[in-house]
């Protein structure tokens, strides 16, 4: 685990630090500095992918880096959002996830690779692809966080189980729709790089398998009309370790070898 002294790495743990003191500032009710926190940590992460795209000159979506850097600066505005607009989700929680998935920026995956990215990634279809992708991950994330918050309510109180759940289900259908166009454009960058709309690729496998996850956690909440609350929030659990196993494990090139082994 290596430090980052650069000026990236700096903006980086002030995100951090300010994601962390806004989940705080969150559990002991201070909404309002929590909601500057927040903001604080959103300016400085943006800030990082701003720096990260002048340094590269491309879209800062090449590698794990990149990617944990870009799920970072997402995180404010897509749970503003679904605050405001699906009355979904949990600035804390919220905070403390955007804390989470920088982490790996921080302290696990260098920033090397500002070279020519591989001839595959040079496509116009990278940034659609790939954003499409970080968004659905973003809000999956957050129905994780909500699905846990469903588990941990206790038996007896039912507003609060139903309104989580709830909120969970909403958040999960704003998800898959991100996640499906993010499967057919890769769908149609892979006819145009490889000449074939599937190559059965690991990482393609790993999306097919959770987008197929939460297509079922859907289909089964709307047949039993929410009945079973512990049942669906174990579902989209399930879901979200797929996507887990979508961004790292199948990324990685080690037991998972395939044609996105590159992207790390």
């Amino acid at each position: 685990m290596a430090l980052k002294c650069d000026i990236l790495g700096l903006l980086i743990y002030l995100a951090m630090a300010g994601y962390l003191l806004a989940a705080a500032a969150g559990v002991m009710k201070l909404r309002r500095a929590g909601g500057v926190l927040f903001i604080v940590g959103f300016l400085a992460a943006a800030s990082a992918w701003a720096v990260r795209w002048y340094a590269t000159g491309q879209p800062p979506v090449g590698n794990l880096f990149e990617v944990f850097l870009s799920l970072g600066a997402f995180i404010w505005p897509l749970s503003l959002f679904c605050r405001r607009v699906l009355n979904a989700g949990n600035a804390a929680l919220d905070a403390f996830l955007a804390a989470a998935v920088l982490f790996p920026a921080g302290f696990v995956f260098s920033t090397s690779g500002t070279a020519e990215p591989a001839p595959a990634l040079q496509s116009p279809l990278l940034v659609p692809h790939v954003s499409a992708y970080l968004l659905a991950y973003v809000i999956l994330f957050m129905a994780a966080g909500g699905a846990v918050a469903a588990l941990l309510t206790p038996p007896g109180d039912e507003v609060a189980a139903s309104s989580r759940e709830l909120a969970v289900y909403r958040l999960v259908r704003l998800g898959l729709p991100l996640m499906t166009l993010g499967l057919v454009l890769g769908a149609w960058w892979g006819k145009l790089a490889w000449g074939r709309w599937w190559n059965w690729d690991p990482k393609e496998m790993w999306s097919l398998a959770t987008w197929l996850v939460f297509l079922g956690y859907l289909h089964f909440r709307r047949a039993t009309w929410g009945r079973y609350r512990r049942v669906n929030a174990s579902w989209v659990l399930a879901g979200v370790g797929g996507v887990i196993i979508t961004l790292l494990w199948a990324n990685m090139g080690r037991l998972f070898s395939g044609l996105h082994s590159y992207a790390f």
